[in-house]
C-alpha cells in the first residue's frame, strides 16, 4: 500500500495509536516493534478493540482486508506524517536543545496559542515515535505547530526534519548532555546543528539567542535570521534578580515586566524565545506578557510547591552538568536561611562521567548548605563529604526523617533517578 492510499483511510477517521491501551474506536493502529517486543502479536487484538485497520510487518491474519503489510510499520508511519505535513502551508516551529526545550515549546505554545489556532507536542514525544504521532494530530484548523526535537546522537535532529519539515527553529543552547551519544560538546553542537542546517538549505527562518556565541557562529549564512538577547537582539529584555520567581524586564519599544511561574533566571532564555517568535508572527506584547505570566510549569520542570513551611524546587525531569550546575547557582542567589540540595545522579555522560560528577560535588563545595544528599549514579564513585543514598527511596525516608521546617529544597536528578518520589506521599 502507499503512502497515498494509508493517507486516504488516515482521512476517514484521523487518529493514530501504537499502544493498545490507548486505542479510541476507529484509529489506525501501527504494530510497531522493538528489541523487547513484537508489535505485531498485537494486532489483532487492537482490531478487536476497534482498530480500523492495523499496520504491520508480518501478515499475522492472511486474507484480512483490515490488516495492512508493510515492510517497515516505523518507516511507514513517519511516511504518513511527512505526507500529512505537507498538506499544511503554515509555520512549523521546531524547537531542539540541551536544556530547556521543553519548557521553550510550551512557553512558545502558551503564546502562538493566544493569537492563532496551534497544536503542539504534548508531554515530552519529542521522538522518532512521538514526532510523527504529534504531526498526525495537527487538524486542518491548524495556524500554527510547534515540534519539539531531543536528540542523543548525531544524524537524529536531521532525520526528523525529513518528516517535519520546519519553516522555523530554534535551538535553546548545546550543553553538557548526552555526551555519550554525541561524542563530546562539539558532537553536540553538530548534531542540534542540524536543524540549522536544515533551515538553512530550506531558506527557513532561525530564532537565535545572541548571548550564545556558538550559535551566532552556527547560525551563519542563514538568511532570515530573528534574534534575541540580554545585550542585543530583535527582542531585548533582562532578568530582575533576587526574586524567586523569574520576572523579565523588557526593554526597547515594548518596555514592560513580564511576570512568570518559573523558577530560577536561568530560565530567561526560554522566556525570551517566546516573546521573540510572538513578536514575529505579530502577537500584540499584551497577549504575550499575559500567555507567559499565566503558564505554570508541570511534570517536575522548575515546578515550586509549598510543602508545610517549606518551598520545593522540583526539576527531576532530567538533569546534565550544564542544567544542574545552573539550578545549583539559582539556590545561591535565593534569599533564604535555610537551604537542602538533594541532587540525584546524571547520566549518558559516557567517559566524561565520573569529571563531571566531581565538577558538580566541586561545585556545591563553595557554598553552605544545611544538608546536601547525594543519590546514586557515579556519587557513589567518589570521595565527597555528603549523605548518599543508592535510590530516592532512600532519600525520602531520610527527608521524612528530619522534620525540616522554613527551608529551600532543590531536587533535581536524571530521569532514571526518579527524584520526584522524594516528595510522594
Amino acid at each position: 500500500m502507499t503512502t497515498p492510499q494509508l493517507y486516504k483511510l488516515y482521512q476517514e477517521n484521523p487518529l493514530v495509536e501504537t499502544d493498545t491501551r490507548k486505542l479510541k474506536e476507529g484509529a489506525l493502529f501501527f504494530a510497531l516493534s522493538g528489541p523487547n517486543y513484537n508489535g505485531n502479536s498485537f494486532a489483532l487484538q487492537a482490531l478487536v478493540l476497534g482498530a480500523s485497520y492495523a499496520v504491520v510487518n508480518e501478515n499475522v491474519d492472511p486474507g484480512n482486508e483490515r490488516i495492512i503489510v508493510v515492510p517497515d510499520v516505523l518507516h511507514a508511519l513517519q511516511q504518513l506524517a511527512k505526507y500529512h505535513r505537507q498538506q499544511f502551508n503554515i509555520p512549523f516551529i521546531a524547537i531542539t536543545g540541551s536544556n530547556g526545550k521543553t519548557t521553550t515549546k510550551e512557553l512558545v505554545f502558551a503564546v502562538l496559542s493566544s493569537h492563532y489556532k496551534t497544536y503542539t507536542t504534548q508531554g515530552n514525544m519529542n521522538n522518532h515515535i512521538g514526532i510523527p504521532l504529534t504531526i498526525l494530530k495537527v487538524r486542518p484548523d491548524a495556524e500554527m505547530a510547534v515540534i519539539e526535537m531531543g536528540a542523543n546522537h548525531q544524524k537524529e535532529i536531521a532525520g526528523y526534519c525529513e518528516y517535519v519539515l520546519p519553516t522555523h527553529g530554534i535551538i535553546t543552547n548545546c550543553g553538557k548532555a548526552h555526551l555519550e551519544g554525541f561524542g563530546g560538546v562539539e558532537g553536540v553542537r553538530k548534531g542540534k546543528g542540524e536543524l540549522y542546517d536544515y533551515l538553512r538549505e530550506s531558506n527557513g527562518v532561525v530564532c537565535r539567542f545572541n548571548d550564545f556565541d556558538y550559535l551566532v557562529e552556527m547560525s551563519k549564512d542563514i538568511d532570515t535570521v530573528y534574534s534575541y538577547g540580554t545585550n542585543k537582539g530583535d527582542v531585548v529584555g533582562k532578568a530582575l534578580g533576587g526574586k524567586t520567581f523569574l520576572q523579565v524586564q523588557m526593554t526597547g519599544n515594548d518596555s514592560l515586566t513580564i511576570n512568570t511561574n518559573l523558577v530560577g533566571d536561568y530560565n530567561l532564555p526560554n522566556v525570551l524565545s517566546a516573546v521573540a517568535i510572538g513578536k514575529m508572527f505579530d502577537v500584540p506584547m499584551q497577549k504575550i506578557a499575559h500567555a507567559i505570566a499565566s503558564y505554570v510549569p508541570a511534570n517536575s520542570r522548575s515546578q515550586m510547591l509549598v510543602r508545610g513551611s517549606n518551598h520545593i524546587i522540583l526539576d527531576a525531569y532530567n538533569a546534565n552538568p550544564s542544567s544542574l550546575k545552573l539550578a545549583i547557582e539559582n539556590m545561591v542567589t535565593l534569599q533564604a536561611d535555610h537551604k537542602v540540595l538533594m541532587i540525584g545522579g546524571m547520566m549518558e555522560l559516557g567517559d566524561d562521567s565520573l569529571e563531571e560528577h566531581q565538577a558538580i560535588i566541586d561545585l556545591i563545595k563553595n557554598f553552605s548548605w544545611d544538608h546536601v544528599v547525594l543519590v546514586g549514579g557515579d556519587f557513589q564513585q567518589l570521595v565527597h563529604p555528603y549523605i548518599f543514598f543508592q535510590n530516592s527511596d532512600e532519600a525520602r525516608q531520610w527527608l521524612h526523617d528530619q522534620h525540616i521546617q522554613d527551608t529551600y529544597i532543590l531536587i533535581k536528578g536524571s530521569r532514571s533517578m526518579q527524584m520526584e518520589r522524594i516528595i510522594n506521599e
